[in-house]
C-alpha cells in the first residue's frame, strides 16, 4: 500500500485540483481539495500561452506563485488527513501547460517541481510528457492508460471522455490495446466566449448557450479546421484554439448574437467529439464523461442526443466522481514512474514504443 498525491492545473486555468489515492494495488480515491485560481496567477498564465516580452523571467515568476499554490493546497491536505509527509511516497506534478507544439518537437510545462519538494517535503515526480514527445509522440493525451487501469472492469467497447479546456478521447475495446486522442475544443471557446460578452468565467450548466440557436453556416466555417480531419494520434491546445481563433471566423459573420455564437461553439464540441469517437469506434457502448464538461447539462444532453445506441453517463456512475479523474492520473502516473512502469501507450500519442514517463526531484 502507497499512498500518492496528483495534481493539476488545466487549460481551463480556473485552479488547482490536488487528489490523494491509495494505490494497493487497485486505485482508491482518498481525499481531494481544490484551490481557486488568483486572477493575477491567471491571467499571467494565459498570457505565457503566448510570445512575449520577458516572457523568460515572467515564466520562472509564475511557477513560483503556482507552486506556492500547490504547496499550500499539498500541506492543508496532509494536515486534514492527519498525515505527515513521509507517509507519501511521491506527489504527481503536471504543472501548467504554456505551450504545447509537438510537431515542432516540444512541449512545455512550468512548475517548479524542485521548489515543489522543498515546500512539501515530499518527492516530485513531474515532466510526463517530454519523454514521449522525444520518442516521436504527441505527449498527450497521457490519460488513456489511467483510463483504462481504472474503467477497463466489464466487456464491451466503452470510451472514456475528458471534457477540460479541450477534450479527449480513451477508447476501451475488448481485446485490443487502449487508444485516445484529442477531439479539439472542450470549455475553453465557451469559456472566452462568455468571459468576453458577460464577463462570466464558465457557462453554468450550458444556460446560456442552450438559450441560443446554432448558426449552420458559422458552424461548417469553424469544422473546417485542418485539424479536425486529420487522423490520431493527434494533440491540440490554445496555440490553435483561442479566443483570436474564434474571432477570425466571426469576422465572417458578424450578425450573429453572442447567445447564437455561445449556442454553436457547444455544438461545436459536441459535434467533434461524437464524430471522432463514431470514426475510431463505432460501436461504443457506454461513454464515461470526466472533466468539467460532465457538469455542463447541455453539453451532456447533447451527446446522449447524438449518440441514441451509447449511454452517456459521468465517471460517477462508476464511483469516481468526475471532477478529479485527472488529478488521480498524475498520482497515478508517478507511481508508474518510480515503479518503472512505461505509461504512454504508442496506440494514443504515436510514440516508437513504450516509455517510463517523469522526471523525479528526491526527497
Amino acid at each position: 500500500m502507497a499512498f500518492y498525491i496528483g495534481v493539476m492545473s488545466g487549460t481551463s486555468l480556473d485552479g488547482l485540483d490536488i487528489a490523494l489515492i491509495e494505490q494497493n494495488p487497485a486505485i482508491r480515491l482518498i481525499a481531494t481539495r481544490y484551490i481557486p485560481m488568483p486572477a493575477t496567477l491567471r491571467a499571467e498564465l494565459l498570457s505565457l500561452c503566448a510570445s512575449g516580452p520577458d516572457e523568460i523571467a515572467r515564466s520562472a515568476i509564475a511557477q513560483q506563485h503556482w507552486v506556492a499554490l500547490a504547496a499550500q493546497g499539498i500541506n492543508q491536505l496532509l494536515q486534514q488527513q492527519q498525515l505527515r509527509p513521509q507517509d507519501i511516497r511521491a506527489i504527481g506534478s503536471h504543472g501548467q501547460t504554456v505551450r504545447h507544439e509537438p510537431s515542432r518537437g516540444f512541449t512545455v510545462q512550468i512548475g517548479n517541481p524542485a521548489l515543489l519538494t522543498e515546500l512539501t517535503g515530499i518527492t516530485v515526480v513531474s515532466d510526463f510528457r517530454s519523454r514521449d514527445v522525444a520518442a516521436g509522440g504527441q505527449g498527450a493525451p497521457l490519460v488513456p492508460a489511467f483510463h483504462e487501469a481504472l474503467f477497463d472492469q466489464r466487456p464491451g467497447n466503452r470510451a472514456v471522455l475528458n471534457v477540460g479546456g479541450f477534450s479527449n478521447l480513451s477508447l476501451i475495446e475488448t481485446a485490443k490495446p487502449v487508444a485516445g486522442f484529442d477531439c479539439g475544443p472542450g470549455n475553453v471557446l465557451l469559456d472566452a466566449w462568455i468571459q468576453l460578452q458577460r464577463a462570466e468565467n464558465f457557462d453554468r450548466n450550458g444556460q446560456w448557450a442552450a438559450s441560443g440557436k446554432v448558426d449552420q453556416t458559422l458552424l461548417k466555417t469553424l469544422l473546417s479546421d485542418p485539424f479536425f480531419a486529420s487522423q490520431g494520434p493527434k494533440s491540440t491546445g490554445r496555440e490553435v484554439f483561442n479566443l483570436q481563433w474564434l474571432q477570425r471566423h466571426l469576422a465572417l459573420h458578424d450578425t450573429i448574437t453572442a447567445e447564437d455564437v455561445q449556442a454553436t461553439l457547444l455544438e461545436l464540441t459536441a459535434l467533434t467529439i461524437v464524430e471522432s469517437l463514431q470514426c475510431a469506434q463505432s460501436d461504443t457502448h457506454e461513454l464515461l464523461v470526466c472533466g468539467g464538461g460532465a457538469h455542463n447539462a447541455a453539453l451532456m444532453g447533447r451527446l446522449a442526443a447524438l449518440l441514441p445506441q451509447t449511454s452517456v453517463n459521468s465517471t460517477a456512475a462508476y464511483g469516481v466522481d468526475p471532477d478529479w479523474v485527472e488529478a488521480m492520473a498524475f498520482a497515478w502516473l508517478a507511481h508508474c514512474c518510480l515503479e518503472g512502469i512505461a505509461a504512454n501507450r504508442p496506440s494514443v500519442t504515436g510514440a516508437r514504443g513504450l516509455r517510463v514517463l517523469g522526471a523525479i526531484y528526491p526527497a
